[in-house]
């Protein structure tokens, strides 16, 4: 036996009625001792697993439609189809079925489906004759269409009525009295015609849906269904399908099986849509075939058309020829984005293969032609196009635009074609921007990047977005905030001054959509967008928004703080701290006033994180540098609980410096943060070039700095007081900035004792830890303030 003969398509009826394709393989009927009875198996033919085992159980209804597909109920929501690929396999699998049954394999469907005690006594026996169906004429219209409504309660009579309807040619002769009905004006015959093609539809039976859809009929079926009697007049839907709906061949189909199936998916997806009224819960069931009839047309179509190489090659040629029309380039890419929504109705495999198609032939440049053209419909189609394409391979999409950049400018890159679009959409609401914006987050998740043995696609690919196209995603953001740079002097809780904030409400929520991305960046990308922020000052220029008269762009800037904050990394705490960034913050809190609103609730959630995770450098900044400002607010506890909080590591810092020996403070500690800084330098080199400092501060969260975590400000004052001491030299001078922040904090006569020891013993210090760069203690003293107070801790 061939293999192709026994070769099918699994699926499934999922909740939303479509069905979902489980896989491909090879079916066989076989007795399985565990189900005790004779069994259908399907073993996929790419590694034999098992894809469907099901027991031919002798009371279920097997039905066989387009001589291709057995189609069954396990369960009652559990819908199965076997579509074969040849129909000498699906006989050969349903006389299979028909014999367990003890069925004669002429039936299309093997049972009736059980009903309940009460409606089988009004049934007539199962041996009983068809139904028997009124002459065809004219004045038996409303006999007819009794029958045809009285029977769809009943999936037992539904059956027999099918039956009867096929064997009789039943249908062409109905749709010959609607043309007299209609040539005679018979409003009422019109009426019952209605109410009789309704009924044949929602028998749900394929053999009669391929006569009724045929060419021949299906002008005729629309017809009738245009004279529903519950509306005053006919609906004009023929008129629609001839003369509006214009069938748009972009290159011309040569196939004529094509031209029909194509024509007629139309009009039966017109007719679920349109036409039938959308169904109750009760009658869903009833047009599940329907929804099988157009699935299955649709993938023989993409089918059809994928193994035409001739036709898509030509397509794309006119499609990325300058000498292509506007008109004509419209029509193309409306064909694309047609054939990609149909393309999701493939299996699996199938769509792979497709997009793989699309790709070899060019899609994606003849995209960024498309996209970067004037006419709002296109780029609209184009987008629709590109989201396909991103939603089934963002690593496909990624290792084009990593190619092309070794070849193109930035402009013309694919990636920036997007962002420009997104920041040029000119619908006031940003409806493409919205959709184009999730699809650059799709293309920048970490989460989709694959790592293989000899590449990791993620280092790859942040590097290049960084570098080719981060700048033009940011460039609406610094241009909005370009003039508030330099207001650092500014006093706490004073008006909004010099602020040139967007009010522009579209302006606003492009902003908002680019600080969206960005905070996404934070949370997923590290330190390529850690360089980023550092280099271009970024979280000051997103801060001057607090300002902005719309409050969602604020809180948008406040959630890209409190993602920053979140992190918990010391770099950024020290980036904040030392940029005095809390100012804006605080400043709209201050500005927003007695107000209960979200901004209030999220600057007070802010301060409580800092709080609850006890970080320690924040606290002593916010409160070394604002609290008199924010003392005030006594609604909620969290600015007393930072005061707490600082006032409670000030007590532990005298307590550990007062009982660790000297000598042991001094060189081990020392030792520890050169240490730090070597490490820092490796992992973030950058950083310390755009501050311009020779020493990066250490790491925070080292045990050292957690036990003395004094605020920048705080060394800038020890400093000061230390130089004003510098009569005792240069050592005495190093070891009074070591103490000085002890005896400040709780100054005792203890801790003037210990200050004057270490003093005393400095020299022999000095040899026990010998560094080779000692000679540069002092001037290390004037560009790192500090250092020095640290050693001490």
């Amino acid at each position: 036996m061939s293999d192709t003969r026994r070769r099918v398509k699994v699926y499934t009826l999922n909740e939303d009625r479509q069905w979902d394709d489980r896989g491909t393989g090879h079916v066989s009927s076989t007795y399985v001792e565990r189900l005790k009875g004779m069994s259908l198996l399907v073993r996929a033919e790419s590694d034999g697993s098992l894809l469907l085992e099901s027991k031919i159980n002798p009371n279920t209804a097997y039905q066989k439609q387009q001589d291709t597909l057995i189609v069954w109920s396990e369960a009652e929501n559990y819908d199965l189809a076997l579509s074969f690929q040849e129909k000498a396999g699906c006989d050969e699998i349903w006389e299979k079925i028909c014999q367990v049954q003890g069925k004669d394999p002429s039936v299309e469907v093997t049972q009736d489906l059980i009903e309940s005690e009460e409606e089988h006594i009004e049934e007539m026996p199962e041996t009983s004759p068809l139904i028997d169906l009124p002459t065809c004429e004219l004045n038996k219209l409303e006999e007819i269409a009794d029958l045809v409504t009285s029977v769809l309660s009943s999936p037992i009579r539904r059956e027999k009525l099918a039956l009867a309807l096929e064997n009789e040619g039943y249908i062409k002769k109905l749709l010959q009295l609607f043309q007299v009905c209609e040539n005679l004006e018979n409003t009422e015959g019109l009426h019952h015609l209605y109410e009789i093609i309704r009924g044949i539809l929602f028998l749900n039976k394929a053999t009669l849906f391929e006569v009724m859809f045929s060419d021949e009929c299906i002008m005729d079926v629309v017809g009738c269904l245009e004279y529903d009697p519950s509306l005053a007049q006919p609906k004009r839907h023929r008129e629609f399908l001839t003369k509006t709906a214009k069938f748009k061949e972009v290159i011309p189909i040569t196939d004529s099986e094509l031209r029909q199936k194509i024509h007629q998916t139309y009009r039966v997806q017109y007719i679920q849509d349109i036409i039938l009224p959308t169904p109750s819960v009760f009658e869903e069931n009833f047009l599940s075939t329907l929804t099988s009839f157009i699935f299955f047309n649709k993938v023989e179509i993409v089918s059809m058309l994928q193994e035409d190489e001739k036709f898509l090659s030509e397509v794309f040629a006119q499609l990325t020829d300058e000498a292509t029309d506007d008109d004509k380039r419209c029509e193309l890419v409306n064909f694309f984005k047609e054939f990609c929504a149909f393309s999701q109705t493939l299996q699996p495999q199938n769509r792979d293969a497709f997009f793989k198609t699309l790709a070899k032939l060019g899609i994606l440049p003849a995209l960024e032609i498309v996209m970067g053209m004037d006419d709002l419909q296109v780029r609209s189609a184009a987008t629709d196009i590109f989201s396909y394409l991103v939603e089934f391979s963002p690593s496909m999409v990624r290792e084009f635009v990593m190619q092309e950049a070794q070849q193109s400018d930035d402009d013309i890159l694919l990636i920036n074609v997007v962002i420009e679009q997104m920041i040029c959409d000119t619908d006031p609401e940003l409806g493409g921007a919205v959709q184009l914006m999730g699809l650059l987050r799709t293309l920048i998740d970490p989460e989709n990047m694959l790592a293989t043995a000899n590449k990791t696609e993620k280092s790859e690919f942040l590097n290049f977005f960084y570098n080719h196209c981060m700048h033009v995603l940011t460039a609406p953001l610094l241009a909005n905030t370009s003039e508030d740079k330099c207001e650092k002097d500014a006093v706490v809780g004073s008006t909004k001054s010099n602020t040139i904030c967007p009010d522009n409400y579209q302006t606003a929520q492009l902003l908002a959509l680019i600080l969206e991305l960005l905070t996404f960046c934070v949370e997923h990308h590290t330190y390529h967008i850690k360089n980023y922020i550092m280099n271009k000052d970024l979280l000051r220029r997103v801060l001057v928004l607090m300002n902005s008269k719309h409050t969602f762009l604020a809180l948008c800037a406040l959630r890209f703080m409190r993602r920053i904050i979140g992190l918990k990394d010391e770099f950024y705490n020290r980036y904040i701290t030392k940029g005095n960034l809390f100012e804006p913050v605080i400043n709209a809190l201050l500005d927003n006033g007695t107000r209960y609103n979200l901004l209030n609730s999220a600057v007070i959630e802010l301060f409580e994180f800092i709080r609850v995770e006890d970080i320690k450098s924040l606290i002593a900044h916010i409160i070394e540098n604002f609290y008199n400002a924010l003392e005030s607010i006594e609604y909620v506890q969290t600015f007393k609980g930072l005061k707490t909080k600082y006032e409670q590591e000030k007590d532990r810092q005298n307590q550990k410096l007062n009982s660790v020996p000297s000598i042991l403070r001094s060189n081990r500690f020392r030792r520890d943060a050169r240490a730090l800084e070597e490490d820092e330098e490796m992992w973030f080199n950058e950083d310390e070039e755009e501050e311009g400092e020779a020493v990066v501060p250490p790491v925070e969260k080292s045990k050292q700095e957690d036990d003395f975590p004094d605020s920048y400000e705080k060394f800038m004052e020890t400093k000061k007081a230390s130089a004003a001491n510098g009569a005792n030299g240069a050592n005495s001078k190093s070891v009074a900035a070591q103490t000085s922040p002890a005896s400040s904090n709780g100054s005792s006569s203890k801790n003037t004792t210990l200050t004057t020891a270490v003093t005393a013993t400095k020299g022999s210090l000095v040899g026990l830890v010998d560094y080779p760069d000692d000679e540069d203690d002092d001037e290390e003293e004037e560009t790192s303030p500090r250092k020095r107070p640290r050693l001490g801790s």
